[in-house]
């Protein structure tokens, strides 16, 4: 089991930053591919940023490319999301996720409860 918890989010007007954390707890996260996830009222979940176990295998959805940075320090078991430039449309709620680096696939098996981000036009 892993256990997953964001922090970091808050209230920011449109071209301010904010950065995430997410502390695992349970397994050691250096064994983890990890991604950031996010949710808008009446949107469905969407992938924003995956860093695989070793720190490489970074991707992010277009929409974010050269504003967000995903980062992870598996010493101190945390994975981080860099939010700059931010525009009203990133309001969301942000979501740590992980998956063992052995399971193929995109599906990730362990979620935090959620950092809500909202950005003030």
């Amino acid at each position: 089991q892993v256990q997953l918890v964001e922090s970091g989010g808050g209230l920011v007007q449109a071209g301010g930053s904010l950065g995430l954390s997410c502390a695992a707890s349970g397994r050691t996260v250096s064994n983890y591919d990890m991604a950031w996830f996010r949710q808008a009222p009446g949107k469905e979940r969407e992938f924003v940023a995956g860093i695989g176990w070793s720190g490489g295998r970074i991707t992010y959805t277009d929409s974010v490319k050269g504003r967000f940075t995903i980062s992870r320090d598996n010493a101190k078991n945390t994975v981080y999301l860099q939010l700059n430039s931010l525009k009203p449309e990133d309001t969301a709620v942000y979501y740590c996720a992980a998956k063992h680096k052995a399971i193929v696939g995109s599906a990730y098996s362990y979620w935090g409860q959620g950092t809500q981000v909202t950005v003030s036009s």
